[in-house]
């Protein structure tokens, strides 16, 4: 008989093979995996409730406020700061730094993520997610602070994400492989279903839109020109695939390799997707995977963030096609 293994259960066994673990990081995560069964819980239930549409408001990135990204971020923002393992949190939904509120106790953790990556596309009852990392703390004692906050990727403790479609399955790592589970809506429970996932060193798909294809640079241009070219040698032409979920393309690229990009282009140079709350998280996950993550010229992992909603263009997926799109990017390689 297969082993029924739960998130818990695993996060736990995990937590005895480390020297001194206090419990306090495994209990985080198990609050994460809480707050996704809420959010969850109300994406299922969506078009029979008063929860899909604009709340008519704008978020500080520039995009219009989904209900359902308000009420995800409320129910993380809940679930998360009373755990007593946070000293400060920030979202993609929120403007400034999310407090622990001062009767809570503090912990050693620093929490950022994106409540509902691809709301939008709920009313088509398209796959949507979240994606979330943790860092520890640099400051030493009390509330965190924007430093707290303002860490490279290569900083962080653990990252995932948490997909909301045909199945809800929630990927993360600490490090040291990369996991996901699927919930098992029967008994409330996600199930260990995808133990060290490897992403392939090279695949044959690639994920942009490519609606904005006059807006790129003539370096992007013959990137994608050359995808699409046949060639039996190299495997091309490559296959187009893109849900236009950050979190749903990403996951497939995941399992099975290729390439998703969003890069800078005319009227956005700094491309649209958030630094700390999505490209960061995602590039920990697919490295500690086999893969790579770029902005065309550096390591993600490596950008130091100023700003916390600070934007980045990205390519991620297999370290061989994240390599040749630094070398198109870069203007150094040939058609």
């Amino acid at each position: 008989m297969q082993r029924i293994i739960t998130i818990e259960r695993f996060i736990i066994e995990r937590e005895h093979e480390i020297p001194g673990a206090t419990g306090e990081f495994s209990k985080l995560l198990t609050d994460l995996a809480l707050a996704s069964k809420i959010v969850w819980r109300e994406v299922s239930k969506a078009g029979l409730v008063d929860i899909i549409g604009s709340t008519g408001k704008v978020n500080i990135s520039g995009d219009v406020v989904q209900k359902l990204d308000e009420f995800a971020n409320e129910i993380f923002i809940n679930v998360m700061q009373k755990g007593g393992h946070l000293c400060v949190m920030a979202s993609e939904e929120s403007k400034g730094l999310i407090e622990i509120p001062d009767e809570l106790a503090k912990g050693k953790y620093v929490l950022v993520f994106d409540p509902l990556d691809g709301s939008s596309n709920i009313d088509v009852n398209v796959s949507i997610g979240s994606i979330f990392g943790i860092f520890r703390r640099v400051t030493t004692s009390g509330k965190g602070t924007e430093r707290d906050i303002l860490q490279p990727g290569r900083n962080l403790v653990a990252a995932g994400y948490i997909v909301y479609g045909s199945s809800t399955i929630f990927v993360y790592t600490t490090g040291n492989g990369v996991h996901g589970f699927t919930l098992d809506p029967s008994i409330g429970e996600f199930l260990l279903s995808h133990e060290n996932i490897r992403i392939p060193k090279k695949g044959d798909i690639y994920s942009v839109n490519e609606g904005y294809y006059e807006r790129w640079d003539e370096n992007m241009k013959r990137f994608i020109n050359y995808l699409k070219a046949e060639d039996k040698a190299t495997g091309r032409p490559y296959k187009l695939r893109y849900v236009g979920t950050l979190v749903a393309d990403f996951h497939r690229t995941l399992l099975y390799g290729g390439i998703f990009m969003y890069p800078g282009d005319k009227k956005n140079p700094e491309g649209k997707l958030r630094l700390l709350y999505e490209a960061a998280p995602l590039a920990y996950v697919v490295e500690k995977a086999g893969g790579r993550a770029s902005d065309g010229f550096r390591n993600i992992l490596d950008i130091e963030p100023t700003s916390l909603h600070q934007r980045t263009p990205l390519f991620i997926g297999s370290e061989e096609d994240v390599k040749l799109a630094e070398k198109f990017i870069q203007g150094k390689a040939e058609d």
